[in-house]
């Protein structure tokens, strides 16, 4: 028997051909891509599904605030106001002080046909009279004029609208923080022949002291009986809710005729002594207060 001696070969199966410059990469997108792009689809998908997603949050919170708003004005259909409970008191506060400057004010009236005349003869008697004054001590700054020219006319049922001149009146307020030369500076309206004094007003100079203080006894007051009150309804103060204020009070001294004539009159002396008093300032409030149940 004759055995064949011969070697079983693998027969070598042909190499694959090398990827050439041009071989195309299987893209991580499940389709094919070259270079970079497979990166920037990936990139651009992140993007849209962050989007998408802030727009789906901005749509819930959306939706449940107009459902929200909704339930509400539906609870409030047909339903009256809610009252608040408050209660409101008054309170009272009055703090004296001593009067400390007077305002008086003097002027001069006079009439010409030549208005020129007319102002001329005004100016000699008032300045005569604010010489005096700033003599008297009496600053520039409390010493405020009051100036005006107009024509005077007569009628006549034969004549008819008659020009009798112009008349020229010139005053001068005047604030005297020294109350001791009162009768001195009244007494230069006859001195000098002005033909116009006012009586006398007598007020603080700095008032917003006194009226701080009788703030703070018309709060103390409204609290005290904002309290009692709370008290007797077996109730609880909360905060308070509204606030009102006014001033009450003011004196006022006018001068009697006989002062005006002593002073006034031809040789007449300076007038009576003055008293400046005192002035009560009162302070009204009103305080509107929370209640709660005990």
């Amino acid at each position: 028997m004759a055995i064949n001696n011969s070697k079983f070969v693998r027969t070598p199966e042909p190499p694959s051909s090398p990827p050439g410059p041009t071989a195309e990469k299987k893209s991580c997108c499940g389709g094919m891509a070259r270079g970079g792009c497979c990166y920037g689809e990936w990139f651009a998908k992140k993007i849209f599904m962050a989007l998408l997603g802030i727009l789906l949050v901005y749509g819930i919170f959306y939706t449940g605030t107009l459902i929200r708003n909704n339930i509400k004005q539906y609870d409030y259909i047909g339903k009256a106001d809610r009252m608040e409970r408050v209660i409101t008191v008054n309170g009272t506060g009055e703090v004296n002080g001593n009067n400390d400057i007077a305002m008086t004010t003097i002027g001069y009236s006079n009439t010409d046909k030549d208005v020129a005349k007319a102002q001329l003869a005004n100016k000699k008697v008032m300045d005569q009279i604010m010489n005096a004054l700033k003599g008297l001590g009496v600053a520039d700054k409390d010493m405020q004029t009051n100036y005006s020219i107009y024509p005077e006319y007569n009628y006549t049922q034969d004549r008819g609208q008659q020009l009798i001149g112009y008349r020229v009146s010139n005053q001068v307020a005047v604030k005297i923080r020294d109350l001791t030369k009162i009768p001195e500076i009244l007494g230069l309206a006859g001195q000098y022949g002005a033909t116009e004094v006012a009586g006398l007003s007598f007020t603080i100079d700095e008032p917003e002291i006194l009226k701080s203080q009788a703030r703070d006894k018309a709060l103390a007051d409204a609290k005290l009986k904002a309290a009692v009150l709370a008290n007797a309804l077996n109730v609880r103060l909360g905060s308070v809710v509204s606030f009102n204020e006014y001033e009450t009070g003011g004196d006022y001294y006018p001068m009697s005729a006989k002062s005006y004539g002593a002073g006034m009159g031809v040789g007449g002396g300076a007038p009576e002594a003055v008293a400046g008093g005192s002035k009560d300032v009162t302070m009204s409030v009103s305080v509107t207060y929370e209640i709660w149940p005990r």
